[in-house]
């Protein structure tokens, strides 16, 4: 079974004409860096198939939030195949890569579709990093696509509903997030959050002081890759929201209910976040192409995997460089990878040079809570409190996709401002 405007030449049955003029393109995967391949390429003389395991792109920065039920699940996801409407020469196949042939520019789906390319664009992102810890990726959980989020969500009522019920065992209300970076600190923030309303309008009887939150973090401080201020900023911010941070401290292993740290350490817990590091997910190493550290995708300068001619890598997936530095896995390197890479199949398929990525570095953020986060911008700007936060929170709107996403999102962050203490939606499925 092969794509009617990416056949292959063994199966010509029933299948459309194609437009020999144009050269096939398939983008493999509806992150940032699939994306932005896209609006680099819709209007010029490609055909472009876009593949993806889901028909709905999710906006994975405010996952956390769906986790910590500040938004609905349809707030950060949008319809693909809306979303590529406007775009003619762009089509969409819902399904997962297995296989890649080089050799034949054949790639097959997991349904044994095989579909044939011109140009194959490999942005399929990136998972967890457990560095081998027993039992991490069995218990703990974490937060990269919409039903992740979802889970957590559910399972963090579920506790508080089984404390309720039947009141509290050890650990039922300890919640664990491991990593102190970016997102570590947002959902360890949106927990004690979460836990203050909850207990202040829906479950009454609970005593906060039976309620944990608790950020373990291996470094000696959060938000490493930020400034010194911030992270210290960072880390007042979120014990004052009563996170317990453990700087300094080194997962061992982690059983069904229990956290083992190094040096003799147990915290039980009712559920674990893992956030502390990312890697490449297990499609990566059956490919066949070759990879560095982290099971990332090793691609040349101009972010062509190695050896490779009409293969590209971009996203958390590649192993990107700009100057003699690693390319960090976030969504701004990714947009510029995306588009990086539609410019150079724009200069090969017009038998012009290739030239090298250059990542340039626009700042990063991280909100601590409602009214708290921290913003290091180009030029050396450093910014705060308040005022970080509007900055957080525009950003993030501006980025949305969609209309009625930016929408939605920005009724609900209004409403929760202007009616906070009412407590969260309490939603469980099943």
């Amino acid at each position: 079974m092969n794509w009617p405007l990416f056949r292959t030449k063994d199966d010509t049955r029933g299948l459309e004409e194609l437009n020999t003029d144009r050269k096939k393109v398939v983008i493999v995967g509806a992150g940032f860096a699939g994306l932005s391949a896209i609006e680099t390429l819709h209007d010029k003389n490609f055909d472009v198939l876009l593949i993806d395991r889901h028909n709905f792109a999710t906006f994975q920065p405010l996952l956390y939030q769906v986790a910590t039920a500040g938004l609905n699940p349809g707030d950060v996801s949008f319809p693909i195949r809306t979303l590529l409407r406007k775009y003619p020469k762009v089509r969409f196949r819902q399904g997962e890569l297995v296989k890649i042939t080089p050799e034949s520019n054949l790639i097959e789906l997991e349904d044994g579709s095989r579909i044939g390319y011109d140009y194959l664009i490999l942005a399929f992102g990136a998972t967890s990093n457990y560095f081998g810890i027993k039992g991490a990726a069995e218990y703990s959980h974490a937060i990269y696509t919409l039903d992740d989020a979802i889970e957590v969500r559910n399972r963090i009522f579920h506790q508080f509903e089984k404390a309720a019920a039947h009141g509290i065992s050890d650990g039922c209300l300890t919640f664990v997030v491991v990593g102190g970076g970016a997102t570590g600190v947002e959902m360890a923030g949106a927990s004690a959050e979460l836990c203050d309303r909850a207990l202040r309008t829906d479950y009454t009887s609970i005593p906060r002081s039976l309620v944990r939150v608790i950020l373990v973090e291996q470094r000696s401080k959060v938000l490493e890759v930020f400034d010194e201020a911030l992270s210290e900023y960072a880390l007042e911010e979120l014990r004052r929201r009563k996170v317990e941070v453990m700087l300094g401290s080194t997962v061992d292993e982690i059983t069904p209910d229990t956290v083992h740290l190094k040096g003799g350490v147990e915290i039980p817990y009712g559920i674990l976040i893992w956030a502390a590091g990312v890697g490449a997910p297990p499609l990566a190493s059956t490919l066949g192409l070759p990879q560095g550290r982290g099971g990332r995708i090793v691609v040349n300068p101009d972010l062509r995997v190695a050896d490779h001619e009409n293969i590209f890598a971009v996203g958390d997936i590649a192993a990107a460089t700009s100057g003699d530095e690693l390319v960090p896995q976030l969504a701004q390197p990714a947009l510029q990878e995306g588009r990086h890479a539609g410019l150079q199949i724009i200069n090969l398929a017009q038998d012009l040079p290739t030239s090298a990525f250059s990542y340039k570095d626009r700042g990063i953020m991280a909100t601590i809570g409602r009214r708290a986060a921290v913003a290091q911008l180009k030029g050396g700007i450093d910014l705060t409190g308040w005022l970080a936060w509007m900055a957080w929170l525009v950003l993030h709107l501006i980025t949305l996709l969609g209309v009625r996403n930016k929408l939605s999102v920005l009724i609900n962050w209004l409403w929760h401002y202007v009616s906070w203490g009412k407590g969260p939606r309490v939603i469980l499925g099943g």
